[in-house]
């Protein structure tokens, strides 16, 4: 005689609510793990009188920061060479943006740029609409930094006094760059 018989898999339910547990105990551990060891923000408080450079500046005015920055290193090597700060002609001379008059110089503000007594490189913008004046004032000691300034007001008024309060109280405002782990630029709408 033949006789079918029903074989129950023992714990079939069981089985289903372990998997169940299992998977949301892996999905809550991943969760815990992306919250503790996620990307922080840091962002750096910047002063009022400062501008960032990733963010704050357009493109031409992000393009000539870049190029003074770059600009500067060369100035220096110049100025331990000849043993004076070298002029802008010197510089375009050497071809070095942005002290040089090309096309790329034109569609970036058409920089006049000159040699302040105090040894800092003024850039007077022809066009205030894409790049405002630069200020690049080099330092006293070999191995500091820089500092660049920007004026969007215009007309500017001439640079008489490099001292941060006088420059703050004329309108312009210190290029910063604080590089953290937001690399991407953000646009302030």
């Amino acid at each position: 005689m033949s006789r079918v018989q029903v074989i129950r898999p023992a714990g079939a339910g069981h089985e289903t609510l372990y998997v169940l547990m299992v998977s949301a105990l892996i999905v809550a551990l991943a969760a815990s793990v992306v919250l503790v060891r996620g990307e922080r923000v840091d962002d750096q408080p910047i002063a009022s009188h400062q501008i960032d450079a990733r963010r704050d500046l357009t493109p031409a005015e992000q393009g000539l920061y870049t190029d003074l920055r770059v600009a500067f290193d060369e100035i220096q090597y110049l100025r331990e060479e000849e043993g004076a700060v070298p002029d802008v002609q010197t510089l375009a001379a050497e071809g070095l943006p942005p002290f040089v008059v090309d096309a790329g110089s034109q569609g970036r503000g058409d920089h006049h740029w000159s040699l302040l007594a105090d040894g800092a490189y003024l850039g007077r913008s022809q066009a205030p609409e894409i790049a405002g004046d630069l200020l690049m004032i080099l330092p006293a000691e070999a191995g500091a930094e820089a500092e660049v300034w920007l004026l969007r007001a215009s007309p500017s008024s001439s640079v008489d006094d490099l001292a941060p309060a006088s420059l703050i109280a004329a309108g312009w405002r210190q290029v910063v760059s604080h590089y953290d782990a937001g690399v991407t630029r953000e646009h302030r709408h």
